[in-house]
């Protein structure tokens, strides 16, 4: 039972409330650790994003996350090029990873078409294949951290990819919200941690690596479940000596219910 366990996720307290409302319903006790901080590229990248649309007139637009969404059209709001980044992006096919990225798009007026049923760049390939869009162009608003996996993915299929890179990630400076759970790390009471993304990885051994030497850190990992959100989530974990689980379904819900089962 997860019932009195501690249970931690790799995103700040405002973006993990799904995470508490159901750590909370089980029983068990959730702890918040803001990992990343998001570097936004400015205002010249919806200008970057409108000359790519102008330019390549791409039949699709992919939009990853819901953070991507809402830095693209704020800034757009910013310096009056709102109503321009809106009809840009209608006018193509759009395609959702995720319902929070779907839920994002339509409060902006936007129609999205597709959302795949693995919300993962592997979705995004799987919505192309069956789309048939051998030779099309497709447009992808995204962080500068992310792996090159979905452009080749989408190039091998046969489509004409264009990346704008909107933010860039580094190390959260909020470091007074871990301070609950590094007292209970360092305890072995924290029975499990969600990962959600890659950076939130390197990004959580940076931060724990300023207090823990590495081989006391990996062995009170070793007393704690470590839970991927997906695949390029396990594989980073990986990199640092750490045998994940992996939920089988890539959302917050998926995971919360992969790791309850861990305790049955």
């Amino acid at each position: 039972m997860i019932q009195g366990k501690v249970i931690a996720i790799t995103r700040s307290k405002e973006d993990s409330t799904e995470f508490t409302t159901l750590i909370s319903k089980a029983k068990a006790k959730a702890i918040s650790l803001p990992t990343i901080e998001l570097v936004s590229k400015g205002n010249g990248m919806v200008d970057e994003f409108l000359d790519a649309i102008k330019k390549d007139d791409p039949d699709y637009s992919v939009f990853m996350s819901s953070k991507a969404v809402t830095l693209l059209f704020d800034t757009a709001k910013k310096i009056s090029k709102y109503e321009k980044l809106r009809l840009a992006v209608t006018n193509t096919t759009v395609i959702a990873v995720g319902p929070k990225t779907k839920a994002a798009l339509e409060s902006q007026g936007i129609r999205v078409a597709h959302m795949p049923e693995r919300f993962s760049s592997v979705g995004v390939g799987e919505v192309f294949t069956f789309l048939n869009a051998d030779g099309k162009k497709v447009i992808v608003p995204r962080s500068g951290a992310s792996t090159p996996f979905l452009a080749q993915l989408l190039e091998k299929i046969g489509l004409q990819v264009k990346e704008i890179y909107l933010y860039d990630v580094k190390s959260s400076s909020a470091l007074s919200y871990w301070t609950e759970f590094k007292t209970l790390f360092s305890q072995n009471k924290v029975d499990g941690i969600i990962f959600t993304s890659a950076s939130s990885v390197r990004a959580f051994f940076d931060i724990m690596s300023s207090d823990m030497d590495e081989k006391t850190l990996q062995s009170h990992l070793g007393k704690t479940i470590s839970l991927a959100i997906g695949p390029f989530t396990a594989d980073e974990l990986k990199k640092f000596g750490v045998k994940p689980l992996t939920a089988d379904v890539h959302t917050v819900q998926g995971a919360v219910e992969a790791i309850k089962s861990c305790f049955c």
